[in-house]
Order: C-alpha cells, then structure tokens, then sequence
C-alpha cells in the first residue's frame, strides 16, 4: 500500500510494549522530520492504527524541524489527552495491545525535500481510498 516509502533512505522502526519506556525504545532522529506509522500487533494480527507527521514548511519557504525532531514528536506529542509515552500504554491495556511496531521516515532533508504534511496526506488518503476510513487513532485529518 505504501510502496513510495521505499524512497526515503533515513528509516527505521522499533517496537514497544507497556514494559518498555518509550523515551528508551524510539530510534527515531532528534533532529530529522518526517511521518511515522504505528501498527498495533494483538492477537497474531497487523493493524495500522496512526499516520503522523513532524516538521512544517514556513510561508517564507525556510523549513522548520519541531525541537527534539521525529523522537520527541513521537514520544511526548500529545494523543488522547496525554503525552504518548504516558497514553499509549494505557491505550494499549485497554485495547488488548500486545507491543506497537512504529516506523518512521526522514522525508525532508538534504536528500530528499517531501514536506512531512503532504506526505501524510498521500498516505492517509491511500488508507481511505482502500478501507473507507482513517486508521483507529486518527481522529481527523
């Protein structure tokens, strides 16, 4: 389904349980932008749960980096009314989540020039396009 991601060399991903501190577990850059896409591993199934981003594009063109990059984005960027490293655990509890495997992407940098936005706009319309809705956890987009 996102076959594009491919492109971007600067990638990785790790998994995290309610054991594990997520500040401990994100290998995502401090200093990159970019999208991440966490799947929810329960029961011997896949599902993607999230698209998110991290980094705009100015008005005047200059690019800004959120402080703390795609790592403090994910681990203390708000969702369900908490900081992740806070929520998703207790998400994850009620859910009956087993671990989350959490992928990310630098798609702005000196390499490659995707606004982080856009990029997630494609892929949360290519979610939409084939299953009629955003995954779980995003609210809107």
């Amino acid at each position: 389904m996102f076959d594009d991601l491919r492109n971007y060399s600067k990638s990785d991903h790790f998994f995290f349980s309610n054991d594990d501190p997520l500040g401990d577990v994100c290998n995502a850059p401090k200093s990159g932008s970019g999208i991440y896409l966490v799947y929810a591993l329960s029961h011997g199934r896949i599902e993607l749960l999230y698209i998110g981003s991290s980094g705009k594009m100015q008005r005047n063109g200059k690019f800004k980096h959120r402080k703390g990059g795609l790592y403090d984005r994910i681990v203390n960027g708000k969702q369900f009314d908490d900081t992740r490293k806070t929520s998703w655990p207790r998400i994850m509890s009620t859910e009956q989540i087993e671990a989350l495997d959490v992928y990310w992407y630098e798609t702005y940098n000196n390499l490659v020039q995707d606004i982080p936005a856009y990029t997630e706009g494609i892929l949360i319309q290519r979610h939409y396009e084939i299953n009629g809705k955003l995954p779980r956890w995003n609210t809107e987009f």
